[in-house]
C-alpha cells in the first residue's frame, strides 16, 4: 500500500501516523507515546520509559521496524510497531488510556482485513470519515473518485517496476511540480500545513486537477509502456503537464488562480463551500 490517504487514523483527537508493511498496519511508536500520555515531547517520554522497563529496553530492536514515513520535511524512516508490539509498548506505559487504545487500537488492525475482503466497506467508512469532520457530499465524491485514481495509477507503478516507497514519493512529486508548480512538501507549506493529509486540505478544482495529472499518467505510462523509474519519470512530469497545462488554460480564462492557501485546519469544507455560494 502506497498511498497516503490511509495513513493516518485518530485516537480521541491524536493522529496517529501509520504504513502498511508485510499484510498489517505499523504505527508510528512516538505517536502512540504521544496518544497515550499527552506528553509534550513524547520522544523524551519514550526515552525514559524505555529506561525504565529493561525488557523494553532490551528488546527494543526486536519491537521497532523503520518504515518510510511522510514528515513535515518529507519521507523519513521512523520507527514504527506492529499491533502486537504496540500492546507490549501500552502494558509498560502508566495511562489511564492504555485500556480504550487497547481496543481501539485491535479494532482498526481489524477493520483493515474486513477492508481488503470488501473494497465496498472501505469505500463506505472513508466516506462516513469525512462526513463525520464536515466535509460536504460534493467533495467527498470527488475525494471518492481521487482515491480511485491513485489506486489504479500505483498499481500500474507496482506493475512497472517500481518498488521503494522514496521512487513512488518522488514520482508523486514529478505530477504535482508539473500539474501545480509545487511539490507536494512545498504546497503543505502553501497552505500552511504540517504533516496533514495534503489532498485532504484540497477545494473541488485542486482535487480535479490532481485527478487529472494522475490520470493522465497512467494512461502515458500504458501508451508508452514506461519500464522502471527513469521511464515511469518521464510519464509522470508528461501526465502532470497535461494537468498543467488545463489549470493553465482555466486560470487565463477564469483570472483566478487554482492553487489556493486555504485549508480546512479551522473551518470545515462544508462550512466553507456554503460561504462561498453566498
Amino acid at each position: 500500500m502506497n498511498d497516503a490517504d490511509s495513513a493516518l487514523v485518530v485516537f480521541r483527537g491524536k493522529e496517529i501516523r501509520r504504513a502498511w508493511h508485510d499484510g498489517q498496519w505499523y504505527f508510528v511508536v512516538v505517536d502512540i507515546v504521544g496518544a497515550l500520555t499527552d506528553s509534550i515531547n513524547p520522544t523524551d517520554y519514550l526515552k525514559k520509559l524505555r529506561k525504565r522497563d529493561n525488557s523494553l529496553n532490551e528488546g527494543w530492536g526486536q519491537f521497532v521496524t523503520p518504515l518510510d514515513i511522510q514528515t513535515s520535511g518529507g519521507i523519513q524512516q521512523i520507527n514504527c510497531m506492529n499491533t502486537e508490539n504496540a500492546f507490549r509498548l501500552i502494558q509498560s506505559t502508566p495511562s489511564k488510556k492504555a485500556e480504550p487504545f487497547k481496543r481501539w487500537l485491535a479494532k482498526v488492525g481489524y477493520e483493515r482485513v474486513q477492508e481488503i475482503e470488501n473494497p465496498e466497506l472501505a469505500m463506505r467508512r472513508m466516506k462516513e470519515f469525512y462526513a463525520s469532520k464536515g466535509y460536504s457530499e460534493e467533495w467527498i465524491e470527488k475525494r471518492a473518485r481521487g482515491i480511485a485514481v491513485r489506486d489504479e495509477l500505483t498499481d500500474e507503478w507496482d506493475k512497472r517496476g517500481i518498488e521503494t516507497d522514496r521512487e513512488f514519493s518522488i514520482l508523486t512529486a514529478e505530477i504535482s511540480k508539473a500539474a501545480f508548480g509545487l511539490t507536494p512538501t512545498e504546497y503543505l507549506a502553501h497552505k500552511g500545513l504540517k504533516r496533514q493529509n495534503l489532498r485532504d486540505h484540497m477545494d473541488d478544482l485542486e482535487l480535479i486537477f490532481t485527478m487529472l495529472g494522475e490520470a493522465a499518467t497512467t494512461e502515458i505510462a500504458r501508451a508508452k509502456d514506461a519500464r522502471g523509474f527513469v521511464e515511469n519519470k518521464n510519464a509522470a512530469k508528461n501526465g502532470g503537464a497535461v494537468s498543467g497545462d488545463a489549470r493553465r488554460d482555466l486560470e487565463t480564462k477564469t483570472g483566478k488562480p487554482v492553487v489556493t492557501g486555504e485549508n480546512f485546519l479551522d473551518v470545515p469544507e462544508k462550512v466553507k463551500r456554503l460561504g462561498k455560494r453566498k
